[in-house]
């Protein structure tokens, strides 16, 4: 792959954001944005997709468990057309029905493993779990033969 992705958690109040390393093998958060209006918060991302060299980001598309679509998706998808509109990269979907669930769990293990370790808000981590699943699920395989 050879290029960093952002990983985006789109949520009414705030915008997690996160980065994948140059390579496109690991994601880590890397903040939260506290949401204003559409344009503004697509310019924002637009900007750290400039600043990052980012080739592609991939937003996390709400699903209900039974896999369809809510009106949460429609505000997610609306918002992803208009970055895509300004964004220098693609803009990509992953189903992050999980993903806040995740990052709830990993930040309680961080918790406990490092004393006084506190992070109010999950969103850049949720962001983060999106992002590790589509790259996980879009790396290269090695072939056999």
């Amino acid at each position: 792959m050879l290029e960093r992705v952002i990983g985006l958690d789109v949520g009414d109040r705030w915008l997690g954001v996160a980065l994948s390393d140059p390579m496109g093998i690991i994601a880590r958060p890397l903040l939260i944005i506290e949401r204003k209006d559409e344009l503004t918060d697509a310019e924002t991302v637009a900007q750290l997709i400039r600043r990052y060299a980012a080739g592609k980001v991939v937003v996390g598309l709400p699903r209900l468990l039974t896999g369809v679509a809510g009106s949460q998706a429609e505000r997610v998808q609306h918002f992803a057309r208009r970055l895509a509109a300004i964004a220098d990269a693609p803009v990509l979907f992953q189903d992050e029905r999980f993903s806040t669930a995740d990052a709830k769990d990993i930040m309680k293990a961080n918790r406990k493993r490092k004393k006084g370790y506190i992070t109010e808000r999950d969103d850049a981590v949720a962001a983060a779990v999106i992002l590790q699943d589509w790259l996980d699920e879009n790396r290269p395989r090695a072939e056999v033969g």
